[in-house]
């Protein structure tokens, strides 16, 4: 995946926190997918639709974008914008409250979005589960604290997070919180190699979030915080 390819997409309009197409870019490179045309993927928490530009564009594949703060009209009329409207149905939903059909993903794909609605035990097993196709796999990318300082989210991040430094777990608690099924073959969690450059892409953003981040960069995100990656490979059907 070139970046290049999309730099004309990322603004200070589309971005709403550290750039998620370098997050993404990661992860598709850490694991690499084929998909079919007729394929579904999710992308939950999509934002602006950013990602799914990239996913759609990268995979061929057909997109669902889901966001519960970015109207499913906003997205479409960028969507129409950028000549994918016909790839991606934007959609607005509560993750917690998903009206898919069961097993209509071949996967799911969240960048950025996975901590604030997941961070419970079982939430991925009655929430997420059953919309994937057997096989299919998960991808996610999302905002962490490291694994040397696991369960210190309050003590090191409320200065900058405030209430919100419970939702940063690192990515051995993800790979807990994830679980076991029956359906699951495997759960790879990891700390992503694009923590500088995503962030440094946001901090450059002329925003009022990303003007109060650079406050903390120094002493709090950079020394503490990591980008937790979520590899998950259901099995195939029995």
């Amino acid at each position: 995946m070139n970046i290049d390819n999309y730099k004309s997409y990322i603004s200070e309009k589309t971005m709403m926190g550290p750039d998620s197409v370098r997050i993404l870019a990661e992860l598709l490179e850490h694991n690499p997918l084929q998909f079919l045309p007729d394929d579904m993927i999710l992308d939950l928490g999509c934002g602006t639709g950013l990602t799914s530009l990239v996913i759609a564009k990268e995979t061929g594949a057909k997109v669902f974008a889901n966001d519960l703060w970015i109207s499913a009209e906003e997205n479409r009329k960028r969507f129409t914008e950028w000549g994918i409207g016909e790839q991606i149905t934007p959609v607005c939903e509560d993750a917690n409250h998903l009206s898919f059909e069961k097993k209509q993903f071949r996967a799911l794909i969240s960048v950025d979005s996975y901590h604030y609605f997941a961070g419970s035990i079982g939430f991925f097993q009655e929430k997420i589960l059953p919309f994937l196709k057997d096989h299919g796999v998960v991808l996610i990318g999302i905002p962490g604290l490291k694994d040397e300082y696991t369960g210190r989210a309050k003590e090191l991040l409320s200065g900058w997070l405030g209430d919100e430094a419970c939702l940063f777990k690192s990515p051995k608690q993800w790979k807990e919180l994830i679980g076991t099924s029956g359906r699951i073959e495997s759960v790879e969690t990891w700390e992503m190699n694009c923590f500088h450059e995503a962030w440094n892409d946001w901090l450059a953003v002329n925003n009022q979030f990303a003007l109060g981040d650079r406050q903390h960069f120094e002493t709090v995100i950079k020394p503490y915080t990591c980008f937790a990656g979520i590899y998950i490979r259901l099995k195939p059907a029995l």
